[in-house]
């Protein structure tokens, strides 16, 4: 799904820059000369524009006589764009946004605005991190056109057709998310806490892992379900059966690494692949094959974990192997993306769909790829589902889904302990409106795991990320942290997922200091962080509702 561009996002990316600038750049500096006219290349074309004639443009929403014969060379959405971006304002406490821990963002940000702003009159990156800390200082705020009059040149060059490819990736949910980041980021200062494990979760556990290749049939659904099911002989039924359930587009290895680690301590793991959307689907759907996502993808997907526990309970009467050793009655999903959306559903949530069919009819500019994804949904029938597995009594959610799919109150329906993961720098599924506001509205017990500079992708085994690390970056979150850069995000994902499995077992106190804060802080490095809470406090919830407010 694309998303089309917005030029009016441009002040967002500019209070992200900022912070990070006063943070990063030191002395505040002065442009040798303010600047009086912007170059404007489009393709083969450029014309010369006088900041005077854009302050015009700005304030009476008239195309000036001068400008006019290059305004004709845009269509009209275009030039509407343009004079959102030009009127748009946001006052900021630069100061208060210094503070802001991901640094990483603001150097990707920066980086594509370099290719916006050529180099060619002496643009890069410390010239337009000047340019954003002084027009944030400027009385009317931060502006295109105080960013513009206090680049330190007298002119700006601005490849238009670049301006346009890179603001086509941006998304409202996540620069809200990294306004929210900055927002709380006092509450956010690393403090190495006088903390010493009584062993490492992170290592391997003492067993050695098999896995069983599974290709089962729903003939009720006429859906045929690939699994693998992770084991060892230490397998006891005294431990929970876990199911893992896979994002859009994906496979049942995404989380191979977590599978093997909590089969090595003796649980069996159950990775399901769903027909549906999965990464053959979504190939198909490219060639013209299929569609890309089926709104009955939101029910079978829930459905397919039910029916594999009904299958691995035939399988625990039966297999020589694995009989007796399947707990089906005490089980644990993990769902990462689309299947953390899965993955609440099974839990308790109820699908709630009636705002999300109002909001998916409207204009979707604005939207994260997580949102434009769950408007599939609105082509289902009814306005309420609801897909609970009672056999499921844990659930641990990566990155998911939730901001439309469940309502105003779906995700109140989960009557089990529920942690919920977010990365910071997530562009699919951003962390305030995906899982920060999502997990406000969950009962306790719960959990809330947040990596900061963490991306979409860095949950997942490095071998399901290999093809995304040569991408060039993106305006939104640069790089995807994956494979070496993300090793500390998948060994504190090792360690929250062995100790919220071993909460079902008579191991659960030896765990429990796992899941504290004090362990998250142990696990942090200086390039992620990581923060855990159970709940998030009044004064926080209070600027999460704002910045939600803002983004409906």
């Amino acid at each position: 799904m694309s998303i089309r561009p917005n030029l009016r996002w441009f002040s967002s990316v500019a209070s992200v820059c900022s912070a990070i600038a006063i943070g990063t750049f030191g002395a505040m500096i002065s442009p040798a000369k303010a600047t009086e006219t912007v170059v404007v290349r489009k393709g083969p074309l450029e014309s010369s524009i006088s900041v005077a004639d854009l302050r015009e443009l700005a304030k009476t929403g008239k195309v000036p006589p001068r400008l006019q014969a290059y305004a004709n060379l845009l269509s009209d959405a275009q030039r509407s764009q343009i004079l959102g971006a030009l009127q748009a304002k946001i006052p900021l406490n630069v100061v208060g946004l210094s503070n802001l821990l991901n640094t990483r963002i603001g150097t990707a940000i920066l980086t594509d605005l370099t290719t916006v702003i050529p180099r060619g009159d002496g643009a890069g990156v410390e010239a337009l991190r000047a340019a954003l800390v002084l027009g944030a200082n400027a009385p009317e705020g931060l502006s295109v056109l105080s960013f513009i009059e206090s680049y330190p040149s007298s002119r700006v060059v601005v490849d238009l057709d670049r301006a346009f490819a890179v603001l086509s990736n941006l998304n409202s949910g996540f620069w809200q998310t990294q306004r929210f980041m900055a927002a709380i980021a006092p509450q956010l200062t690393a403090t190495k806490p006088a903390f010493n494990p009584p062993f490492d979760p992170t290592q391997p556990g003492p067993n050695s892992v098999r896995v069983l290749k599974l290709d089962l049939n729903d003939s009720a659904r006429n859906r045929r379900i690939p699994v693998d099911v992770y084991w060892s002989r230490a397998a006891t039924a005294d431990k929970p059966t876990i199911v893992f359930s896979h994002g859009l587009g994906s496979v049942r290895t995404d989380l191979r690494y977590l599978a093997e680690h909590l089969a090595s301590y003796g649980y069996v793991v159950a990775a399901v692949e769903h027909p549906g959307s999965n990464e053959t689907n979504t190939k198909a759907a490219i060639a013209g094959k299929s569609q890309l996502l089926a709104s009955g993808e939101f029910l079978d997907r829930p459905k397919d974990i039910s029916f594999v526990l009904d299958e691995l309970a035939k399988l625990n009467q039966t297999d020589d192997n694995l009989q007796g050793k399947i707990a089906i009655e005490r089980s644990m999903i993990v769902g990462y993306s689309f299947g953390g959306a899965t993955a609440l559903s099974v839990a308790g949530a109820e699908l709630q769909l009636s705002r999300l069919k109002q909001r998916c009819q409207g204009d979707l500019i604005g939207f994260s790829l997580g949102e434009g994804i769950q408007c599939a949904a609105a082509r289902l029938p009814q306005e309420r589902y609801q897909l609970r597995d009672v056999r499921i009594k844990r659930a641990i959610v990566m990155n998911p889904t939730t901001s439309l799919l469940f309502g105003e109150t779906g995700l109140s329906a989960i009557q089990i302990p529920t942690l919920i993961v977010a990365s910071s720098a997530d562009k699919t599924t951003p962390a305030l409106v995906e899982q920060i506001a999502g997990f406000t509205k969950i009962s306790s017990p719960k959990w809330l795991v947040g990596f900061v500079g963490g991306t979409h992708l860095s949950v997942k085994d490095p071998s399901t990320t290999l093809d995304q690390v040569s991408r060039p970056s993106t305006v939104i979150s640069g790089d995807e942290v994956v494979g070496e850069k993300a090793v500390s995000i998948r060994n504190y994902i090792k360690a929250i997922s062995l100790a919220t499995a071993a909460q079902l077992t008579t191991e659960a106190d030896k765990y429990a200091v796992f899941l504290t804060p004090e362990y998250a802080q142990f696990a942090s490095t200086n390039a992620i962080p990581v923060r855990l809470v159970t709940e998030i406090s009044s004064e926080t919830n209070a600027v999460v509702q704002s910045f939600i407010q803002q983004s409906r």
